[in-house]
């Protein structure tokens, strides 16, 4: 059951978007790119060194793909944000479930189970109506590209799960993406402009990155032996936590389709649940 961590990075993510919305006042996107990965690669290298775990991978190509397409997703969904309404840049950026479902039998030959493809599907359809999602005559090429940072998003899941199966730990995996963004985000920095900080965006922004880091240990975790489509269909839960987090922090009224659509990122994730133990069934079966 370890693709249930991605329950927990859901909520993490969810914690980091609403930390994001009071630092968006303080940086540019760039800057929350670059903080975020800043306290993930100092954490994470920290923590390796205390436990003595080791640092130096043989892998450092895919930790390196693995990096570049997170990184290529992040910013090509943070630069829908500026030019889209925010739920339609999120809606779009949430259809890396879909690309993942195709790569993952593609490339990891996954077996195929329509019911975790309709999980994945549920899902997806409960986050457009979460979200409620618009788009204007002249803005249509921007949904190429908020399609691009999904796409992005399945590739970087995609060498998460590789990762894994290579034996790659949950902390090394976590380190070289951070540090891959770290730098990439720093050299663009150095050459624009960093906002000045205070307290108050400094504890926001050390917020943003011990939230991202634990999410990302989550999501390593939870590719760890699991059908990569279930955590692909239990990753919507971002979307519901945050919706819920709106209403109880924000006290934004939900209407009657927001709701449904919590329904049924609820069933996606139930049925996902649903496939493992179909998958389990089938794997005890076939060892009789």
């Amino acid at each position: 059951m370890s693709s249930l961590w991605m329950l927990v990075a859901g909520f993490m993510f969810a914690c980091m978007g609403e930390l994001v919305k009071l630092a968006a006042v303080f940086f540019s996107n760039t800057e929350l790119v670059f903080y975020r990965s800043l306290v993930g690669v100092i954490s994470t290298f920290a923590v390796m060194r205390f436990y003595g775990k080791p640092i130096a991978t043989k892998h450092w190509k895919a930790h390196c793909w693995r990096g570049l397409a997170g990184l290529s997703g992040v910013l090509l969904f943070f630069y829908c944000i500026l030019k889209l309404p925010l739920a339609t840049a999120i809606s779009l950026n949430n259809t890396w479930p879909l690309f993942l479902a195709f790569l993952a039998v593609i490339f990891l030959k996954e077996e195929f189970n329509w019911l975790l493809v309709v999980a994945v599907a549920v899902g997806f359809i409960g986050v457009v109506m979460l979200l409620r999602p618009t788009l204007a005559e002249d803005q249509w090429y921007m949904a190429w590209i908020g399609a691009g940072s999904g796409l992005f998003g399945g590739i970087a899941h995609l060498h998460i799960k590789q990762l894994s199966e290579q034996g790659e730990s949950d902390w090394r995996i976590v380190f070289y993406f951070t540090l891959v963004c770290t730098v990439a985000t720093g050299i663009w920095l150095i050459f624009t402009a960093f906002s000045p900080v205070n307290l108050q965006s400094l504890t926001l922004a050390l917020g943003i990155g011990v939230t991202a880091t634990l999410a990302q240990l989550a999501i390593s975790r939870a590719h760890r032996g699991s059908n990569i489509i279930i955590v692909g269909a239990l990753s919507y839960s971002t979307v519901l936590f945050a919706g819920l987090m709106d209403l109880f922090l924000w006290d934004d009224r939900l209407p009657v389709s927001a709701w449904i659509g919590m329904g049924l990122i609820i069933i996606g994730g139930l049925l996902s649940i649903r496939g493992i133990s179909v998958r389990r069934t089938n794997i005890v079966t076939l060892d009789d």
